[in-house]
């Protein structure tokens, strides 16, 4: 049991090793992405090129806080337009869960469906989370925004999901 203990903590201390190096940074160039969206529509980071890119990385379809946080970004997606904003969200649900939590709150904007968690390693959102005393893998709710060239401008990892446009808004004042 001890022996079982102690590679546990090894692996434990190895992987936030490994985590903490790959933490993207402000100015940093966003790594490139592509999956496919709620509609089977493949969306690349590419496709965003002259564009400001809300890129929100959230947990679960159709959970509260993540509801909030794309209802809040859905009721505001006009006003990110105008501001030159493009809207994208990222988690581990499939294509069909999307279309389904996309359908059923009218969501304007893609959703990505990362089953593999490729981008969601490469964006260093898929972490050790605890809750209760319990440790487990996620997401962890976090936003980038990406300029116009492709470098990360803005890392929001403190998300108000349900003032997530105006805590994007406040950053641009």
């Amino acid at each position: 049991m001890f022996r079982i203990l102690l590679k546990l903590r090894k692996f434990t201390l190895y992987y936030k090793i490994i985590q903490s190096m790959n933490q993207l940074k402000e100015g940093m160039k966003a790594p490139p992405f592509e999956g496919r969206d709620q509609n089977g529509q493949l969306i690349r980071l590419s496709d965003y090129k002259g564009k400001k890119l809300v890129l929100f990385f959230y947990p679960k379809d159709n959970t509260p806080g993540c509801t909030s946080e794309a209802c809040n970004l859905r009721d505001n997606h006009d006003t990110l337009l105008k501001e030159g904003f493009a809207v994208v969200g990222v988690s581990m649900d499939t294509e069909k869960s999307h279309k389904s939590f996309a359908e059923k709150h009218s969501l304007p904007f893609p959703l990505i469906a990362d089953t593999s968690k490729k981008i969601l390693d490469d964006y260093g959102v898929w972490r050790q989370k605890s809750l209760y005393g319990k440790t487990f893998m996620g997401t962890v709710r976090t936003t980038f925004i990406i300029d116009e060239e492709g470098t990360i401008e803005k890392i929001i990892s403190k998300v108000e999901t349900k003032n997530h446009s105006d805590q994007i808004f406040r950053l641009y004042k």
